[in-house]
């Protein structure tokens, strides 16, 4: 069925979700009372590996303003630390400040390394209008933040949405890429879905200028996109061709996903040039994949990633 060779993993919601190939270092999951994850590391062998512990205080970075002459300002915070960083890329219409996000923080707070998160233009606490933005815009956000906010080649995390931008961005910045994580990635998604729409129901979309979706993940109860963001999307297209992108890559998919069907990273994994690709399915994630154990599992993947990458200089 697929030409290329890659790892694909059907994962129960259990603690057997998270057991990851060798994953050498064992990571213990607290869930705080307000539901945001806080990561502290040990080793299963060997002793106690080298993290911050802040005994149970937990700290949270501050928003900053990023100024960029003549594009609105971008609001992202950020944690120094060690290479690689870790950058997330949230979702089509959300922020910095999902439960992801704080959890991949806090993770990388532990262990010392590098972390940033930030809203696009007309996101969260961005600049901007959100109803004005398109795929291009928001690859330049990304673009932004890998060229002058943080140091060296980065993890990039992408949620959705997210997922299609740092494939974008990896195949603009290689040299800033070290690795890959998409959870739910909807490379080419809202083209294709649009374009699958009977054609009768297409034109009716485009005399009224907008494609309505319905998702529970909106206040309105529907995502509304205008013909101008489908027609600018189609410039930024990934799965057409193979996608020149060879670094590490892990894609995470809920099987319940009712927004993006899990087969589009099947898809990306079919694509990509890297040797080194798994896809890991939760047989009852749904698309956000922010339970307490489809964030154990993300934090896993990019916990073992640190692992090879580090092991690998």
């Amino acid at each position: 069925m697929f030409s290329r060779c890659f790892h694909v993993r059907v994962r129960e919601s259990s603690m057997a979700a998270v057991a990851l190939r060798s994953c050498r270092r064992g990571l213990s999951q607290i869930i705080s009372n307000v539901g945001v994850s806080s990561v502290l590391s040990t080793r299963f062998e060997g002793g106690p590996r080298h993290v911050q512990c802040t005994s149970g205080v937990r700290h949270k970075s501050t928003v900053q303003f990023a100024t960029r002459p003549d594009l609105p300002k971008l609001a992202y915070r950020r944690v120094k630390g060690k290479s690689p960083g870790v950058v997330f890329l949230p979702g089509y219409g959300s922020n910095m400040n999902g439960q992801k996000a704080e959890a991949l923080e806090e993770f990388c707070r532990s262990l010392g390394h590098a972390y940033l998160r930030f809203d696009y233009t007309g996101h969260g606490a961005s600049e901007g209008v959100f109803s004005e933005g398109t795929i291009g815009t928001w690859k330049k956000d990304v673009l932004y933040v890998l060229d002058e906010l943080v140091e060296g080649p980065q993890i990039m995390v992408g949620s959705s949405i997210g997922g299609w931008l740092m494939l974008l961005a990896a195949i603009a910045r290689p040299e800033k890429t070290a690795a890959l994580v998409g959870i739910s990635t909807a490379a080419d998604h809202l083209v294709t879905a649009f374009n699958s729409l009977p054609l009768e129901t297409r034109k009716e979309f485009e005399e009224k200028g907008v494609w309505t979706v319905p998702t529970r993940h909106s206040e309105d109860g529907e995502y509304r996109f205008n013909m101008e963001f489908l027609r600018e999307a189609e410039n930024h297209r990934v799965l057409q061709s193979p996608i020149p992108v060879t670094c590490p890559i892990r894609l995470l998919h809920g099987l319940k996903d009712e927004d993006v069907p899990w087969h589009v990273s099947m898809q990306v994994a079919e694509r990509v040039l890297s040797g080194d690709v798994d896809v890991i399915l939760r047989r009852h994630a749904q698309h956000r994949m922010a339970e307490k154990d489809d964030i154990k599992l993300i934090v896993y993947t990019i916990d073992d990633l640190i692992d090879k990458l580090t092991t690998m200089v």
